[in-house]
């Protein structure tokens, strides 16, 4: 699906909104800040890498705007959050995409693994939609949607710690959910499946090599779980992403939505 596509479909609602996405710099935080901008959205990345993000947001078409982010650390998503807020003139939508894997198998894992994945899968989430929550209740709208996983639906091997961090997205999301839903403040999850991104690439090296496998074997069986028949795109997601952040979901809070290609159904 290209850029025309996404704008295609039309929310109205979304035109001169404006949003934060963590993590768009590239893959899945790119193709939403891309599908936003292409409804009308004005977009801060905000993203670790301080250089891919203003190539980032310079690539969007209209006038866009980079922050780096560390969303481990409050006062990094609190410098960076005022500072897109203040930049935009104002916050309706806050895409927190950020994450991190790593992969091993759950008796060879270190704290350093487990921490690294909480602390950017977790934390970051949570720090994130703390800060975009206070500023949606004192201004009485807002909407957030949190990237979480196939893996925060079925523990996946290989990756407990990374589904461990993904649940607790999940738990996340709709506790808070609740929370706002009196102030008409909607909070949700998409859950991708195999989405062909650089982090992909690096997991498939990774599989292949506890799996005893080749690379093109860890794809060809990713294809074949996938009852769709093909690897999930950035693009997918993003889609559903843009939508869920419009008044067409406007009835939609606390979901973690599949976007799996038929992988897990329920």
């Amino acid at each position: 699906m290209t850029p025309t596509d996404l704008a295609e479909q039309s929310y109205p609602d979304l035109k001169a909104k404006k949003a934060i996405v963590t993590g768009g710099a590239v893959g899945i935080g790119f193709a939403i800040s891309r599908a936003l901008a292409a409804q009308g959205v004005t977009v801060t990345i905000a993203d670790l890498n301080a250089e891919a993000a203003a190539k980032s947001a310079a690539a969007l078409p209209g006038t866009h705007f980079s922050q780096a982010i560390d969303v481990r650390e409050r006062e990094s998503v609190d410098a960076a959050f005022s500072a897109a807020r203040t930049e935009m003139g104002g916050l309706d939508i806050l895409v927190a995409n950020a994450g991190v894997s790593s992969m091993a198998r759950a008796i060879d894992l270190t704290d350093q693994d487990w921490d690294f994945n909480m602390d950017v899968n977790a934390r970051g989430v949570y720090l994130c939609n703390q800060w975009a929550a206070r500023h949606f209740l004192e201004q009485g709208s807002g909407v957030i949607s949190n990237t979480a996983s196939l893996a925060a639906k079925v523990g996946a091997p290989l990756l407990a710690h990374y589904s461990a961090s993904k649940f607790a997205v999940v738990g996340w999301t709709q506790g808070l959910a609740r929370e706002l839903a009196p102030k008409g403040i909607r909070v949700n999850a998409v859950c991708p499946g195999l989405v062909k991104t650089s982090m992909q690439d690096r997991e498939i090296q990774w599989e292949a090599k506890l799996r005893g496998m080749t690379p093109d074997e860890v794809m060809e069986d990713y294809i074949a779980q996938t009852p769709l028949g093909r690897i999930e795109t950035a693009e997918d997601v993003a889609g559903v992403v843009v939508f869920l952040c419009s008044g067409a979901a406007r009835f939609m809070t606390g979901q973690a939505i599949n976007v799996t290609g038929g992988i897990y159904t329920t």
